[in-house]
């Protein structure tokens, strides 16, 4: 179970003295309020600057913080966000330890400053140097996880203590991976539910890399916004498909044992307890091809209803799927090739991942089809037993692949939450 909790966080019960990006305007009246307002007929919206009546409070979404401190990471077991960055570091030539250790030690007091809706820096008479971008904004569950690649350890100097997790991910036939949008030294994770706070953040953090790391490559990404639909349900992606119903939950009693890695094994290796990793793909998605295909045989290739996420074999998306269950023509309801049937824990010995996604859009390729997809984030205790078993199957004759196309991977090792008083990666940096 995550260490790490969510909490509304409203704009009236701030703790006395708590400089938040809310407060910073005091005064600032209707014309800087943040929110958007719906229309009569409640469709339509615009910014409260070009309405007439009073612009509205700050919702829930707005005021929703999560916590920087915990046994896990924030980001990992946080609900999907709307709005996401993904980008990784290279330590620039000559930053080594001592310059990692302060960056690390950087980077989490920024993330716990803005994930608690205050500035970036500044003090109780401004803002500082802070970009201002987030004024007004609150917390809107903004989350920052960090995480080391196999480089790094090298370039610190702490080879010894490279975990065996971060051994290099095998090949896969589906893979056209583009190497200067994969891997890196070091990863960070940004996550919220408004636009600008998502880019604050990233803007915040980049800053802070200064002359110790540069950017190796950045990626943008969006899920569907909270409240957008009339109850919480399961996200689609880009194909329309609901995604992710068969995750594990954190109430299942295996959970931790399958997303975390535990504590008191190899010595070398402690820095890790609490932690994860995170096996990140760019996977474009053939959008053009995939519409082609009536939502029948999008069903078949997926093996449940794109309505609702009900497997084939029946129920509701909650439904257990019944693999071996049969229709009136004798052959099997999801078929031999369906993606959920390859992919099930039933199929792979029990592997299973944590999968909590982005969405991405980033215009039209060169040769004229979408450039869109899904930025894959799944998290294990180990790869080699969560995401490596599952792909392998997938890639000897899931129906999806031939509309997939994997363009970019990479493999991290995210350390356990920073106790208070504590930055990431202390345990491994200091040790």
């Amino acid at each position: 179970m995550s260490g790490n909790s969510t909490h509304s966080k409203d704009s009236g019960n701030s703790a006395a003295g708590a400089l938040t990006r809310r407060r910073l305007l005091g005064t600032a009246g209707a014309a800087g309020a943040t929110g958007l307002v719906l229309g009569a007929a409640g469709g339509a919206t615009g910014y409260a600057a070009t309405r007439e009546e009073a612009p509205t409070a700050r919702s829930t979404i707005g005021s929703t913080e999560v916590m920087f401190h915990g046994k896990h990471q924030p980001g990992i077991t946080t609900p999907l966000q709307a709005r996401g960055h993904l980008i990784a570091f290279d330590l620039a030539p000559g930053a080594g330890r001592k310059e990692a250790a302060a960056l690390m030690r950087r980077w989490s007091a920024v993330a716990q400053r803005l994930m608690a809706g205050e500035p970036a820096d500044g003090t109780a008479d401004g803002p500082g140097h802070d970009t201002g971008v987030a004024l007004d904004a609150g917390p809107s569950s903004l989350t920052v996880t960090f995480g080391f690649g196999a480089t790094f350890f090298e370039r610190t100097g702490l080879a010894e203590h490279r975990p065996p997790g971060l051994d290099p991910l095998p090949p896969f036939s589906s893979d056209h991976l583009d190497t200067g949008r994969s891997n890196g030294d070091l990863w960070v994770q940004i996550g919220a539910d408004d636009a600008l706070v998502a880019f604050h953040a990233l803007r915040a953090v980049q800053k802070e890399a200064a002359s110790t790391a540069t950017v190796r490559w950045q990626m943008n990404g969006f899920n569907r916004t909270p409240g957008a639909t009339a109850k919480p349900m399961t996200a689609r992606n880009l194909m329309g498909q609901i995604d992710g119903t068969g995750n594990p939950k954190p109430t299942d009693g295996d959970f931790d044992k399958r997303v975390f890695v535990p504590g008191g094994q190899d010595a070398a290796y402690d820095w890790l307890a609490g932690g994860s990793y995170a096996v990140v793909r760019r996977i474009r998605m053939l959008l053009d091809d995939w519409e082609k295909l009536s939502v029948d045989r999008q069903e078949r290739v997926i093996g449940r209803r794109k309505a609702d996420g009900a497997p084939l074999s029946g129920g509701t998306e909650t439904t257990a799927m019944d693999l071996d269950k049969a229709g009136p023509d004798g052959k099997l309801l999801i078929p031999e090739n369906a993606h959920a049937r390859i992919s099930s824990p039933e199929r792979n010995s029990g592997a299973a991942m944590l999968r909590r996604p982005f969405s991405y859009h980033d215009g039209i390729a060169a040769d004229g089809t979408p450039d869109a997809g899904l930025l894959f984030i799944c998290w294990q205790a180990d790869p080699l037993r969560g995401f490596v078993p599952v792909q392998r199957k997938l890639d000897r004759g899931d129906a999806l692949s031939p509309f997939l196309r994997h363009e970019a991977s990479g493999l991290f090792a995210v350390p356990g939450g920073a106790p208070a008083g504590e930055y990431v990666g202390q345990r491994l940096l200091e040790s």
